[in-house]
């Protein structure tokens, strides 16, 4: 039998014993050891670990049998594996990330027949490679689901069909609505993390990434900064608060994907106008691509709440069609479990202009130094005639804050960053008085020092709020 050493950085992980293969033997040997590092390789002294599935993120897979059950039934093992330089509170938060997704199957995972059963977590303490140390690593084993995921079959068969993707709609949507009942948002909705089984069922995997939010002390919780990029919507992304929408927004990207077949999902939004634009390049009705559209509105509040809205909203407008061709098989409609919801949202509501996109970082350090530099150029022209601080300061403040209201509101933005300054740098250059004692250099200087002043304050309290959103 051939058994894969799970120690991260073993040279030759695979061992292969001829002795594991009669079964007597198997059931009743003590322990086997790496023939490369010496790492233990049955662990909990049932498991064995016997080809590696996968890494990513804080850890690695590894597929197994349990010898302890007559059939060697097949599971997953997860072992936690943070990689790079992390500091103490990043590895910390890795480490609780991966003992909350085996908190979290244990509490739903047998309760939803496409949830994954949590079967053990355990850690293991063996000696270290290094002479006088030990590690620890910690272990997670859940059940082995036999398919492919949504990720996979992408790759081999290229974009669904409108029917294809709505059956996978509507078998995750129940899942969703079941997941958020019980306190937890996933925050991390991807096509490799749904998995059609081998019978045609689909299942919602690595649960690594949730966040409980059924004792918050203050509503809803802030985000830790965990999140797949494409995917997540812009308040998860800036570390705000996550919320049952923030889920539907990573459906409806994954949907989106599956649609268009596009790897590259980020590609699908527009530089410009910083909203998705995906339709041209998906055969789509109407119907479904506005709920899907709803689903993807930056602001949490204009999509959907619930998953049962959605559920409801795809009845509105069409009845479900009957799933065709291969990339997923037929299978009979989950119906949601009734709950109580607010009215649907009217169908005029779908074309509602939505909320104004999110700053990226390269926004705000821009406006930052527009910011900056012009308040300097207004702190000279103002100065100069009236000679006075206390004026300057007011008048200065009123139209720096106009301007700052502009740039939220993007009435001012690109090319308005240039002009604007421009303009009030030209009418300084041209009118002496408006830069009274100041030669043209030290305006340049001053209204330069005060964008990179402007820019790196802006920086930090980036940098304080986004430590305080980890922390909190």
């Amino acid at each position: 039998m051939e058994v894969y050493c799970t120690r991260p950085g073993c040279h030759r992980p695979h061992n292969y014993f001829a002795d594991l293969d009669d079964k007597a033997t198997l059931k009743t040997i003590q322990q086997k050891f790496c023939t490369t590092c010496g790492m233990p390789l049955i662990l909990a002294g049932r498991y064995i670990p016997q080809k590696l599935l996968g890494r990513g993120g804080f850890g690695a897979a590894f597929l197994a049998s349990d010898r302890y059950t007559p059939t060697m039934r097949q599971c997953v093992v997860k072992q936690f594996q943070p990689v790079g330089n992390l500091s103490s509170h990043q590895l910390q938060l890795a480490h609780d990330l991966f003992e909350r997704e085996a908190l979290v199957l244990e509490q739903i995972g047998h309760e939803h027949k496409q949830i994954p059963d949590l079967y053990a977590f355990f850690p293991i303490t063996v000696p270290s490679l290094r002479a006088g140390w030990e590690d620890q690593f910690f272990y997670l084993v859940q059940e082995y689901i036999q398919g492919k995921t949504l990720e996979e079959i992408l790759n081999e068969e290229g974009k669904f069909s409108e029917a294809e993707a709505l059956e996978v709609l509507r078998s995750i949507l129940p899942v969703l609505q079941f997941v958020h009942d019980k306190g937890v948002i996933h925050r991390d909705i991807k096509p490799s993390n749904i998995m059609r089984h081998s019978n045609g069922k689909f299942y919602l995997l690595d649960f690594g990434a949730v966040k409980q939010v059924a004792n918050a002390a203050a509503g809803a919780p802030s985000s830790t900064g965990i999140y797949s990029m494409g995917f997540a919507p812009p308040e998860q992304m800036s570390g705000s608060k996550v919320f049952p929408s923030t889920d539907l927004y990573a459906l409806a990207v994954t949907i989106v994907s599956m649609l268009t077949g596009v790897t590259e999902i980020t590609s699908l939004i527009d530089a410009y106008s910083n909203q998705w634009q995906w339709r041209s390049q998906a055969n789509v009705s109407p119907q479904l691509g506005d709920v899907v559209d709803k689903m993807l509105l930056s602001a949490a509040n204009q999509r959907f709440q619930s998953a049962e809205e959605v559920w409801n909203a795809l009845d509105a407008r069409s009845p479900s069609p009957p799933p065709t061709s291969s990339s997923v098989q037929p299978q009979p409609q989950p119906q949601p479990q009734p709950q109580p919801i607010q009215p649907a949202t009217p169908k005029t509501a779908l074309s509602k202009k939505p909320a104004v996109a999110p700053f990226s970082t390269l926004e705000m350090l821009t406006g930052a130094a527009f910011s900056g530099f012009e308040a300097g150029l207004i702190a000279i022209a103002l100065y100069s005639p009236l000679k006075s601080p206390l004026p300057t300061l007011v008048i200065g403040a009123v139209i720096l804050g106009g301007l700052i209201v502009a740039q939220s509101r993007r009435w001012l933005e690109k090319s308005d960053l240039l002009i604007i300054p421009a303009i009030t740098f030209g009418l300084i250059f041209f009118l002496p008085i408006l830069r009274g004692g100041f030669s043209i250099p030290q305006v340049l200087i001053i209204s330069v020092a005060a964008g990179l002043v402007t820019v790196a304050l802006t920086s930090l309290f980036r940098l304080i709020y986004k430590l305080l959103s980890l922390i909190l």
